[in-house]
């Protein structure tokens, strides 16, 4: 079968390709493209299969290669002879595959024919092809370049060495993402998920917290981070630009107490659009080698209409929270414990199930007599039984005060009122994933 070809290079390695595969039998050049905007605009019109791009096309980033796999448009790097850096670059974009330019007929037909026959719309892994096989000419992801250090935080710094020793994670053997979320109406998925994170860590395990929220963060307020440099958006940039490796996102993550550092969300909401879902998944991919348990903070809404709203490919909002609700191991649900916040805690179950999370741990929080009347916790499983199956619930008691002392402080639950009856609650939680000893 022969492959339609689109072709997006620099000047001095373009007439090289065009030349070698004008001889070849797999491929045929359909339209030389002026730039990356013209290049995407022709993929999402539907011409061509394969896309040769060279690392100097300005503006290409991981999520343009992204867009390109959406429109089942498969890539190919092009790089100068024995440039290493331009294929390093090139790998950690998500490329599928790379040639040389001075390549002969026998080396292309090679990448060609290891490429899938179909894409199926997102970026495979640095380093492999879209069915994960080593492709023709391949380079490790050892020796990465790194980007310039972030924000700081209130405690603590982050590590200038290897945050991941020989027993921790890895990219051979990753921790598990660990999605915490929450429908409409202020549930606490904040405060949940900080103090998770906290419990977790106390019990030995290393864990990266991640403000995703792109209606509202407030980990770095709950903790009393004070920079305001947003450490996600950072992380993201630079994973679009093909340079985050496991070191930059430790110094992007400080360390706030032993074994947990964080990653801090946007300072304004408006912010958002910095936040692409494919260059969130590769931050996910690269935390989980830094950390036992990555646990992201994530906002309320799952709608997926943005991109009704456009002719054109255009930053979707509640992309993030969607992307990572896929591809976590854990989905911890957070719903308010008085009429409005379980209907609405039910409804956000059946819209999980819609985007195939996984099966979630529900958490019923605020629970309260004064809400639901007597026996609350009897009350609300057998409502929640009733109207939408659930059946392994873990309720945490209404505590406002202790809460307020907590954010007052800056700090969790833990350090603040360790034998409080919500504190105790949350470390059971978190013996779901981890033995804890209180």
């Amino acid at each position: 079968m022969t492959r339609q070809a689109l072709v997006a290079l620099h000047p001095d390695v373009e007439s090289a390709l065009v030349r070698v595969a004008d001889s070849s039998s797999m491929v045929t050049v359909v339209r030389r493209c002026a730039d990356l905007a013209d290049l995407l605009a022709t993929a999402a019109a539907g011409v061509g299969d394969v896309a040769f791009v060279s690392a100097g096309l300005r503006a290409l980033d991981r999520s343009a290669v992204a867009d390109l796999a959406s429109h089942h448009v498969a890539v190919v790097g092009v790089t100068r002879a024995g440039d290493e850096a331009e294929e390093r670059m090139l790998r950690q974009l998500g490329i599928d595959a790379v040639v040389r330019s001075d390549g002969d007929e026998a080396d292309l037909d090679a990448v060609i024919a290891a490429l899938p026959e179909d894409t199926d719309g997102g970026v495979s892994e640095p380093g492999t092809d879209g069915d994960g096989r080593m492709p023709f000419g391949a380079a490790g992801p050892d020796g990465s370049p790194t980007g310039s250090s972030g924000g700081t935080a209130r405690t603590g710094s982050a590590d200038e060495e290897d945050p991941a020793d020989d027993t921790g994670p890895s990219a051979a053997r990753p921790g598990q993402v660990v999605a915490v979320w929450g429908p409409l109406g202020s549930p606490g998925v904040t405060t949940v998920a900080v103090n998770l994170a906290a419990e977790l860590a106390d019990a030995g395990r290393s864990v990266l917290l991640v403000d995703a929220n792109t209606w509202g963060a407030s980990v770095a307020q709950a903790l009393a981070i004070v920079d305001e440099a947003p450490g996600i958006a950072a992380a993201t940039r630079t994973a679009d630009h093909g340079t985050l490796d496991r070191l930059v996102l430790a110094r992007l993550a400080p360390v706030v107490r032993p074994g947990l550092r964080v990653l801090t969300g946007l300072p304004r909401p408006d912010r958002w659009p910095e936040l692409r879902a494919a260059s969130v998944e590769e931050v996910l991919r690269q935390a989980r080698t830094i950390a036992d348990v990555v646990l992201v903070d994530l906002g309320f809404c799952l709608e997926d209409d943005e991109e009704l709203s456009y002719d054109t490919a255009a930053p979707r909002r509640n992309a993030v929270a969607r992307t990572t609700l896929e591809v976590a191991a854990e989905v911890v649900v957070v719903g308010a414990a008085d009429p409005v916040g379980l209907q609405r805690l039910v409804r956000g179950v059946q819209d999980l199930a819609v985007i195939q999370a996984p099966a979630p741990t529900v958490v019923v929080n605020k629970v309260r007599a004064a809400a639901v009347g007597s026996h609350p916790e009897r009350a609300i499983g057998e409502a929640l039984e009733r109207f939408s199956g659930l059946t392994d619930l873990t309720f945490l008691p209404w505590a406002p005060e202790v809460c307020d002392a907590a954010m007052l402080a800056g700090d969790v639950l833990a350090a603040t009122a360790p034998k409080s009856p919500l504190r105790l609650a949350l470390a059971g939680l978190a013996a779901r994933f981890v033995p804890v000893t209180v």
